[in-house]
């Protein structure tokens, strides 16, 4: 049921394009660290850059377990399934790395998504494996509509709110890795 495709075109590009949620996995190295899966939907904030490379927004969030496993190893699989229409389920598999708000780039890298309220980071994913599978167990759900509560909350915050906010929150993974500890220290 499974096929493995050489590059993300044609069919596998429109659909995970078209897809408004996806989940992105990571783990640490070693035996004793969690895997992390974290799902992500926030309209636009995905791009297909190349047939070999894709990159998602990181949103200031509760957690940075995604950049503290990407300073670990590097190794990410981003899942899209189908909730409506024919069944399937695409994964790739790569290399990412991160490109933080204080990294040369970023504004370059930002301007490819709609909504930047609250961006901590672009995540940008060197896809080395693109496999798709039939995605028969996935029910069919019926999209709401979105969520805009996040980039508002932070926005609100404020650009110091939101650096504070993650110099509480997003210095270290739950297993102490470094995660986004790029933040300055304020001074008083």
């Amino acid at each position: 049921m499974g096929k493995v495709h050489e590059k993300i075109d044609g069919r596998l590009r429109a659909f995970v394009e078209a897809q408004p949620m996806f989940f992105v996995a990571t783990a640490p190295s070693g035996p004793d660290g969690h895997v992390n899966v974290s799902p992500k939907g926030i309209a636009g904030s995905f791009v297909v850059l190349d047939e070999h490379t894709v990159a998602y927004l990181d949103l200031t969030a509760s957690g940075a377990e995604t950049i503290a496993h990407l300073r670990d190893n590097g190794r990410i699989t981003l899942m899209f399934c189908a909730f409506e229409g024919p069944p399937n389920i695409v994964r790739l598999y790569g290399r990412g790395r991160f490109v933080t708000l204080y990294d040369e780039g970023f504004d370059e890298l930002a301007a490819l998504f709609p909504e930047t309220r609250g961006a901590r980071a672009v995540i940008v994913v060197a896809v080395d494996r693109v496999s798709d599978s039939c995605g028969y167990g996935v029910p069919l759900m019926s999209l709401e509509g979105e969520r805009d509560l996040l980039p508002p909350y932070m926005e609100r915050k404020g650009v110091d709110g939101q650096a504070d906010y993650r110099r509480l929150k997003n210095r270290t993974s739950i297993d102490g890795l470094p995660a986004f500890d790029m933040d300055p220290d304020r001074v008083h």
